[in-house]
């Protein structure tokens, strides 16, 4: 019977106010009277899937009541729909309407139905499916049986007929909404018919404006501890039967329309939520009748005052400055200096033999007539070294190399990889690789040997005394590369290898009036005697033996590294088809040291530095006058503060030793205690037995 509805129902009733605050009045859809909607489940009609089939309205009465004959469609949700109103789970409709016009507030007096939902619970309490149809036995013919469904007051009962009925289910229905609007409308005359909410608000007296509150305040903790977008709360009346405040949903449907979907309440409860009150909420709603004015949001939660909500969709999307990424890496034009600068050899085994003719023995000698002539005794040195491969490897998954498209990232990586397996080799070469001796990867010296640690006989050593800060001994320094100068047997075109810390304190070096002793690096660079200065940042704060290493000079074409292909790194590349990964290896297997003796000069300081400790300064203390000093980044300064700083933390320099057994005045014997790493000046004039004392000893 494909014109016979599988369900019907009221879409809405005038005259009757909504738990949203709105009142329909007669004729506001009159206009709706025989169009087909579509039917919805919970008004999600942005989703094909939720739409369950259609609804086709009907006016009835002479208010403009909307009846909806609805018929469900063959799809799976549809079907399921169709059995929970066909065993009463389901039992209220729900409109959702655009073009909403109002007169006064709260009356809506025209709108534009664009869709029925089946809902859970709607905001108007007479939107209820009245009449269900039954298809029985196993050829799916549709009988009379109908089922009439009635909550307006609570409660759900059921009547039936058959056949034999003379009064059709549309007569009967006809006949109680006659009775239905006049109860109504006997109803809106008791409570003064056309107040708006805020003047029946305002007529109220406080004892129910204080039930109003505890209501809705109990709606609104229920409505937490349901799941989110739930849309209903309980309550329970003196009796015990549990009320339920059902809302529609009222919504935005573009910007310049008002839309009507029953979801006011929900906003009112939102309010109450940032105001921290219901009662301001509700105050606020009638005030500024905007209860129906939905908000809108932004993804993050705010909400959007004006404009367009989420506008950051309209964003164009970012745009890289360049074509690859950049790298973050240490400076590293030290290490063509060095790959550029340094011997190279076809072959990887490297032997070195020299004839020590600086011993006596090998001086030549003035003859006497009449004795006998002796013989010239000299040394031959000899040294050699092995190869050790250094590589890099990296390996890819084919997804992700297939997934980047911007650019060529395999030519990218193959770049890092080459750049990292110079700098690791020059590194080798210059102070060592700085793992650990027992390291399995460490590039062991015994095969690329570093000027830092190599033998005395080719690397000289000389000890730069420290100063009373990093000024006096950059001082220090520059005297002992001048007068240490004639150890040096190189090939002469000698390079300064330093850090950048030292560099800065020989520039700022003045002379007695303020004035500069050196303008710009190749100045200093002549006063040294080289040919330039490179800074390596790894070289800062190197020590070795209790000695901090300051610098090297070294011509590196007296720096031989061995390779059977002259010097070749190898490439590698592979797939596994096991595990859709590319694979790729850098390689090179050489070896490396110091040809000549005497052809490079290492400076150190003659101890690893002194010491600084953290002092807190007594009150009015001058920590100018008592010798503190200042970190300035890894350089110490003597301070200049004359009263002490609370914003400073103040250094003392030399060694601090626990005093083992302490006598007589600690206090005039200057000793200190220590509280959480800071050391401070004692205040005891006697010995406190509970106490450790510290004695600061010149370095």
């Amino acid at each position: 019977m494909p014109n016979v509805p599988d369900f019907s129902g009221w879409a809405t009733k005038t005259n009757i106010l909504c738990s949203d605050g709105r009142t329909i009045m007669p004729g506001a859809f009159d206009e709706n009277d025989g169009k087909k909607v579509p039917l919805v489940w919970m008004h999600k009609h942005d989703d094909p899937d939720m739409v369950l089939g259609h609804a086709i309205l009907k006016k009835k009465g002479k208010n403009g009541d909307m009846w909806a004959d609805c018929f469900f469609n063959d799809n799976e949700k549809a079907q399921l729909a169709k059995e929970l109103v066909q065993h009463g789970d389901i039992g209220s409709l729900s409109i959702y309407a655009g073009g909403l016009k109002h007169q006064g507030k709260g009356n809506v007096v025209h709108g534009d139905i664009r869709e029925v939902s089946l809902v859970i619970a709607g905001a108007n309490m007479g939107a209820t499916i009245e009449n269900v149809s039954l298809a029985h036995g196993d050829n799916g013919e549709e009988k009379d049986d109908e089922a009439i469904i009635y909550n307006d007051d609570g409660t759900i009962f059921l009547s039936h007929s058959d056949e034999s009925e003379e009064q059709s289910m549309e007569e009967k229905l006809d006949e109680e909404k006659v009775e239905e609007t006049t109860n109504d409308q006997e109803e809106l005359e008791h409570a003064d018919e056309g107040k708006s909410p805020k003047e029946v608000w305002d007529n109220m007296t406080e004892e129910q404006h204080n039930l109003c509150y505890y209501l809705i305040e109990n709606a609104v903790k229920k409505a937490g501890e349901k799941d989110e977008g739930e849309d209903e709360a309980e309550h329970a009346d003196d009796d015990g039967e549990v009320l339920t405040m059902k809302k529609n949903v009222f919504d935005q449907e573009a910007a310049h329309e008002e839309v009507l979907t029953h979801a006011a309440q929900k906003k009112i409860i939102d309010r109450a939520r940032r105001l921290g009150s219901m009662k301001d909420a509700w105050t606020e709603a009638l005030e500024n009748d905007d209860t129906l004015k939905h908000a809108v949001y932004n993804d993050d939660g705010t909400e959007q005052q004006y404009g367009i909500a989420n506008i950051d969709y309209l964003f164009p999307d970012y745009k890289n400055l360049d074509d690859r990424p950049d790298f973050i890496r240490r400076p590293d034009d030290w290490v063509n200096v060095v790959m550029n600068g340094v011997r190279k050899t076809p072959f990887a085994r490297i032997r070195t033999v020299h004839a020590n003719i600086t011993m006596e023995e090998a001086r030549a000698l003035g003859y006497v007539k009449g004795n006998e002539k002796k013989n010239e005794v000299f040394n031959l040195l000899r040294r050699t070294v092995d190869p050790q491969t250094v590589y890099k490897k990296q390996k890819f998954d084919k997804d992700d190399i297939d997934d980047i498209t911007d650019f060529d990232v395999l030519a990218w990586v193959k770049v890092e990889m080459r750049d990292m397996l110079n700098e690791e080799v020059a590194r080798a070469a210059i102070i060592g690789d700085g793992r650990d001796a027992l390291s399995e990867d460490k590039i062991q010296e015994a095969h690329i040997k570093p000027i830092w640690t190599d033998d005395d006989l080719y690397a000289i050593k000389v000890n730069v005394p420290a100063g009373t800060d990093d000024a006096a001994t950059a001082k220090n320094m520059l005297k002992q590369m001048i007068r240490n100068r004639y150890k040096y047997r190189g090939s002469g075109n000698l390079i300064f290898f330093t850090s950048e810390v030292w560099v800065a304190e020989m520039l700022l070096l003045e002379d007695q009036i303020g004035h500069p002793l050196y303008e710009t690096v190749d100045a200093l660079a002549r006063k040294l005697r080289v040919s330039k200065i490179v800074t390596i940042p790894q070289m800062e704060n190197l020590t070795r033996n209790g000695k901090r290493l300051m610098g090297i000079a070294v011509d590196l074409k007296d720096y031989t590294f061995g390779s059977n292909k002259r010097g070749q790194t190898d490439f590698f590349d592979d797939f596994d088809i096991d595990f859709n990964q590319y694979k790729y290896l850098i390689e090179t297997r050489l070896s490396g040291m110091l040809t000549k003796p005497f052809s490079a000069m290492v400076f150190e300081i003659a101890s690893a530095g002194p010491q600084y400790y953290a002092v807190a300064p007594a009150d009015g203390a001058n920590p100018k006058a008592l010798g503190y000093y200042e970190k300035d980044g890894s350089v110490w300064r003597k301070t200049a503060d004359t009263t002490a700083d609370d914003d400073k933390t103040y250094y003392v320099r030399g060694v601090m030793t626990e005093v083992a057994s302490p006598t007589g005045n600690p206090k005039t014997q200057g000793f200190y205690e220590e509280d959480d790493g800071v050391y401070s000046l004692t205040t005891d004039t006697t010995v406190d037995s509970s106490a450790t004392y510290y004695s600061l000893g010149s370095y």
